[in-house]
């Protein structure tokens, strides 16, 4: 697909961040012109991240401090995700979260309570907890051995930092895996579809008429072809334009960096 194809097509982008709009603490070219432009052509912006550290009011100060959020834009991630999936289907079941502080307290908002003392949670979910204890992973690999089913926001190994690359939730798992031998219940976030069947709900536009704009193929780019959305994959993060053919995962349209699609 060309740019003004992938614009005509496209009532929804899906963004996501680090390596798609900002890198770091610094926003990648004129990103907030561009965004400020497809927002005047009446298309809507929902930043969409696997990062389950930050709840949504984090993400959305530090995007307006680089002016990249305004009044109808949204933010979704895969904690909230999480929180969907289990107050839809685990109602009044009792979690044991392994998670930042505020992000806890985000997925206990939406109706998500903790276990009682002394007794056994009913589930455990898994973030991406940048306050991970031993105490924590030692809960967590007694109750996967007690056979607890465990559910986990998203399947990154690595999260990207200015500084290289930071243990991500994956690798939490990799290490549950080994010391309990169990599996876990289920794995949210991109590229599984979850989030955008969620999204679909939230917003009322089908996921064929959205895009999904990202750095990953096997995350971001999978995601849109698993939900059948539109994807333009940027080369502004951590895909090269030689992995793309060591991937299944066909984007619709590779740019340098998304402020080319406006060209």
């Amino acid at each position: 697909m060309t740019n003004e194809e992938i614009l005509q097509a496209t009532k929804l982008f899906l963004l996501d961040l680090d390596g798609t709009v900002y890198l770091g603490d610094r926003i990648i070219g004129e990103m907030d012109q561009t965004l400020h432009t497809l927002r005047e052509m009446g298309k809507r912006i929902v930043f969409l991240t696997n990062n389950s550290s930050r709840t949504r009011a984090a993400y959305e100060e530090k995007l307006k401090l680089l002016h990249l959020f305004e009044e109808g834009d949204g933010v979704y991630t895969s904690a909230m995700a999480m929180a969907e999936y289990l107050r839809t289907n685990h109602t009044g079941e009792r979690a044991y979260i392994v998670a930042t502080a505020a992000v806890e307290e985000e997925i206990r908002r939406s109706g998500i309570p903790a276990p009682l003392p002394g007794r056994q949670p009913d589930l455990c979910v898994l973030a991406y907890d940048t306050e991970l204890t031993f105490e924590k992973l030692r809960l967590l690999d007694r109750y996967m051995k007690e056979r607890v089913p465990l559910y986990v926001t998203h399947p990154d190994d690595v999260c990207p930092t200015p500084y290289g690359s930071m243990p991500d939730v994956g690798s939490f798992l990799a290490l549950l895996r080994r010391s309990s031998g169990q599996e876990p219940e289920l794995v949210l976030g991109k590229p599984f579809p979850h989030m955008g069947k969620c999204l679909a709900r939230e917003t009322g536009i089908p996921m064929g008429e959205m895009c999904m704009v990202g750095d990953r193929l096997h995350t971001d780019i999978r995601f849109a072809n698993n939900c059948k959305m539109h994807s333009v994959l940027v080369l502004s993060g951590e895909a090269k334009m030689g992995d793309v053919s060591r991937f299944t995962d066909c984007p619709d349209l590779i740019l340098p960096d998304f402020n080319r699609i406006l060209d």
